[in-house]
């Protein structure tokens, strides 16, 4: 009996949710892409990365910041790529306020990016995983055990999801946005198409430029994956081995008793 009531329960909860979505903006789409760092053997683009990194530092830090990711991590293996000078050089291109000097000062490589608190927007450090892209029925997660947790589709489908129309409430322009979660988003388009040049000479359409910057954003939220991959794939084939070595030695114990029945 508490069983029916508690499914009739969550039923009707999904059924109400799913009505105001429905009324606030229509159902949420989430492309499904297919990126290079996805599946246990997935790694990351690293021109992907660059352009992405292009695209965020000329659109999206103006709003956004990565406050969370050292700006060293840019010359980690496995990552961006940048060497040393690189990284000292983009470091050239922010400011950070210096306890001791009391003052702003240009960034180094021991800094992080720096955190953007007048914008009011988000930061986007962990953005890739605080956003779920592909969900179960009722939260069941099945359909992630397939697609992943989609966090870089989110963020690509979001920028890609502007329908062009637009409504004020309460004195607030809200864009409509088949992605966003209600259909409505108060962030106007950031990405154009064409909104930098690519140094490697990549298509800078809106799809490419989205999926890239989307791209650096998994990298910002997990910079590690592919040494924790590398280190999880070494972990479970000696984890095999170890299983048949046992296998084998009790099995070679156990002979003489066996034997004797």
């Amino acid at each position: 009996m508490l069983k029916n009531i508690i499914t009739s329960a969550a039923t009707a909860l999904a059924l109400t949710a799913s009505a105001a979505f429905a009324a606030g903006g229509g159902e949420q789409h989430i492309e499904d892409i297919a990126f290079s760092f996805e599946g246990p053997f997935g790694s990351y683009d690293q021109n992907q990365l660059q352009r992405g990194l292009k695209v965020y530092t000329e659109v999206c830090s103006a709003c956004h910041g990565l406050k969370f990711v050292p700006l060293r991590t840019l010359a980690d293996e496995g990552g961006v790529g940048f060497t040393e000078d690189q990284v000292r050089a983009y470091a050239q291109n922010f400011e950070v306020y210096d306890s001791e000097l009391e003052d702003t000062r240009p960034a180094t490589p021991v800094d992080h990016f720096p955190a953007n608190t007048g914008a009011g927007a988000p930061d986007l450090s962990l953005m890739a995983k605080a956003r779920a892209g592909f969900h179960g029925p009722y939260g069941t997660g099945i359909s992630q055990l397939v697609n992943g947790i989609g966090g870089a589709e989110y963020i690509a489908s979001l920028l890609l999801g502007y329908t062009g129309k637009e409504k004020e409430e309460a004195g607030v322009t809200l864009y409509e946005n088949t992605a966003f979660p209600g259909g409505w988003i108060s962030m106007g388009p950031p990405l154009a198409g064409e909104d930098v040049d690519f140094d490697d000479g990549h298509a800078n359409d809106l799809h490419h430029e989205a999926v890239d910057v989307a791209a650096f954003l998994m990298w910002t939220a997990e910079p590690k994956m592919m040494a924790r991959q590398h280190a999880g794939f070494v972990g479970v084939l000696i984890l095999a081995i170890l299983s048949v070595l046992l296998y084998l030695t009790n099995k070679k114990i156990w002979a003489p008793i066996k034997g004797k029945h």
